[in-house]
């Protein structure tokens, strides 16, 4: 019987990987790649024993959370946006034409090409003129990792496009809480609309693995029905719940996001490394010496996202002053390496 082995895709994060790799311990590194809120929300003590020996129930007062957290109670609760990015091509028949910003997260590609689907990479400027020929527009908003943003209104007009020919509007807004203004999840339901978030970015509570699907009644049962019963754990509920709720922590984390990301841009340029785009929570910058910078923070126990196509760094958030000088000096001794002719970081 042939055996055919799972793609797995690069991603952020791997920081034991890299540790092993450069040996150093793991101890000593500081992860800027993943574009995770490094001050997350913080996790209160207390949480109910039942909360661990119980199966999971709705009606604890996570669906009602993230209903007025998100303006709409057209929700399913996933555990994390992936597990809908794999699930919702199934949904269509195959063959259809889906359009998505390249380069964005991969995930999406991968799915939708996994579940026979033809998958069009678009320019941003591309858009207008091909979406005739979609039957999916797949748009990561911001898009990862190139921060490209869209106007609701604009939007909105792609959607009507596609539902009057039955075609749908996926928007992924995993690093959508920082500017929620531009979100269209307060428009669900809608025909042809569906909305992915996640509590994984902003939040920073990347490891409880809790998303949401915004969409239609009959779009949530199907979806729900491929996922199966139990899709979050207990305390995973149990903490997205009190996260939601926190408005005050929402509201002091955006100011301090948005006072952090401009901080970013400020340091990367600073060293010759001026982002072209980027969010609160990310930079994103192209350079013909990605791989070189890459290598060497690794070195110095920082470990950036690289990407190949096209080769570009994206730099998450320092959690303190002490990694923002850290940050500093590692990037004037990469950099400055690579102006004085050397491939960067200390010599093996």
């Amino acid at each position: 019987m042939n055996m055919t082995t799972p793609v797995t895709l690069p991603h952020g994060g791997r920081l034991r990987q890299a540790a092993r790799e450069e040996g150093i311990p793991l101890s000593r590194w500081l992860d800027l790649s993943t574009g995770i809120n490094p001050v997350g929300w913080p996790v209160p003590d207390g949480m109910p024993a039942s909360v661990w020996s119980r199966l999971p129930e709705e009606a604890d007062g996570l669906e009602q959370a993230a209903a007025a957290y998100y303006g709409t109670d057209a929700l399913l609760p996933v555990a994390g946006s992936q597990a809908a990015i794999q699930a919702l091509p199934g949904l269509l028949p195959p063959g259809r034409r889906v359009g998505m910003l390249h380069p964005s997260y991969a995930e999406h590609a991968h799915a939708w090409q996994l579940a026979g689907h033809q998958v069009i990479p678009l320019a941003v400027e591309a858009i207008e003129s091909r979406l005739d020929g979609l039957d999916v527009l797949l748009l990561v908003h911001p898009n990862n990792p190139t921060g490209d943003t869209f106007a609701p209104s604009r939007l909105q007009a792609w959607l009507a496009d596609l539902a009057v020919r039955g075609g749908w509007l996926v928007v992924d807004e995993a690093f959508m809480d920082a500017t929620p203004d531009l979100s269209l999840a307060p428009l669900c339901p809608r025909p042809g609309l569906v909305v992915l978030r996640s509590l994984g970015k902003f939040f920073g509570l990347a490891g409880a693995r809790v998303g949401f699907v915004l969409a239609e009644a009959p779009l949530l049962a199907r979806l729900s029905a491929r996922l199966g019963p139990w899709c979050l754990s207990g305390p995973s509920r149990w903490v997205a719940t009190r996260a939601l709720e926190d408005r005050d922590w929402q509201i002091r984390t955006r100011a301090l996001l948005a006072a952090s990301g401009l901080r970013l841009q400020a340091c990367l340029s600073a060293h010759g490394l001026v982002p072209d785009g980027g969010t609160d929570l990310f930079q994103w910058v192209r350079t013909p010496h990605a791989r070189q910078i890459h290598q060497g923070l690794r070195r110095e126990a920082i470990l950036t996202r690289l990407f190949t196509d096209p080769l570009s760094l994206r730099f998450g958030l320092p959690a303190d002053e002490a990694q923002w000088q850290r940050l500093e000096v590692a990037l004037a001794w990469v950099v400055g390496r690579l102006d004085d002719g050397h491939e960067g970081g200390n010599e093996p």
